[in-house]
């Protein structure tokens, strides 16, 4: 039975290969093809950044925040795929002289991961020629990583799993939709999405195997060390929504008076909340995959966490 498991999950494993090679593209050929960001479009759709919140703001002001947020959108993605790639390769190891299917699986999945954090670099750099100085990207990608991986590899793949889902979801229920949207923007995450995908499939994959390891005690602080680190994302979208709503009322133009810059700021960290941890805890994959793995205690725990964020 063990070996009939084994051979299935190899299967899969070489399904992200073959997938792999079929999407496989460049940065600047596939992607770029030599556009510039245009402050015309919006950058993230309504859906994502909570558009109609901003109740204050004009409908130029709300593609001005849209554009504001759609650079942190991609700054965010650069940050959690260095932690990311760090803990795919340390499971590699567990097939560097076993199944060579395996191996290769993960590897394409660190090189790809390598080549979206480049790209969200270079998106940065062309975004930051777009629009006015004075954007603040709050967060250290080391520092971030760092503290993400001083957790248990359950945590650390779970959160993996939930951003990997979610990037799915945006980019086909909201990105992808969306005529308004800069044409290069879109097509970041298009290409950004063909390669998440067979990602998801690897993170479950490693997950279950991982999880399968553990006494109930140990996966019981799994929970509470997941639990850490979304409060940890938490506290990062809070100080990117305070700076971003700085940076909106020193550039969008005209005065905005301090009770009005905290609506947007509010606002903005709602958004970013729904982005970046609610809209991934409420996949139905995602859900499947923790009711399998654990008890409705440990899940109410989870879902107690999530409540405030909810607000």
């Amino acid at each position: 039975m063990f070996d009939k498991i084994e051979m299935d999950t190899t299967e899969r494993f070489a399904r992200c290969i073959e997938a792999s090679k079929r999407v496989r593209w460049e940065i600047e050929r596939d992607v770029i093809q030599g556009r510039a960001f245009d402050t015309a479009h919006k950058y993230l759709p309504d859906g994502l950044s909570l558009a109609a919140e901003f109740t204050s703001l004009s409908s130029d002001e709300k593609k001005y925040l849209s554009q504001i947020q759609g650079r942190t959108y991609a700054n965010i993605f650069g940050l959690v795929e260095r932690f990311i790639n760090a803990k795919i390769l340390e499971l590699s190891r567990d097939y560097w002289l076993g199944d060579q299917v395996k191996l290769e699986a993960l590897v394409r999945f660190s090189d790809e991961e390598l080549k979206h954090q480049e790209l969200f670099r270079r998106i940065e750099t062309m975004i930051a020629e777009a629009m006015p100085a004075g954007y603040t990207n709050t967060p250290d990608p080391d520092a971030v990583a760092q503290a993400v991986l001083s957790k248990c590899t359950w945590a650390v793949l779970t959160l993996t799993l939930h951003i990997e889902l979610f990037t799915q979801q945006h980019y086909r229920e909201s990105i992808d939709k969306d005529e308004a949207l800069s044409p290069l923007f879109k097509d970041v995450f298009l290409f950004h999405w063909k390669e998440e995908s067979q990602h998801a499939i690897l993170d479950e994959l490693e997950l279950r195997k991982h999880d399968a390891t553990l006494t109930d005690a140990e996966r019981d602080q799994a929970v509470t060390d997941f639990i850490e680190l979304v409060g940890a994302v938490d506290g990062i979208l809070q100080a990117q929504a305070a700076a971003d709503a700085g940076y909106f009322a020193n550039t969008c133009g005209r005065d905005v008076a301090a009770g009005e810059v905290q609506q947007i700021e509010a606002s903005i960290l709602k958004a970013y909340r729904w982005q970046y941890i609610l809209s991934g805890a409420g996949h139905p994959q995602f859900q499947k995959v923790l009711g399998d793995l654990l008890t409705d205690a440990q899940l109410g725990r989870i879902v107690a966490a999530l409540g405030p964020l909810q607000a």
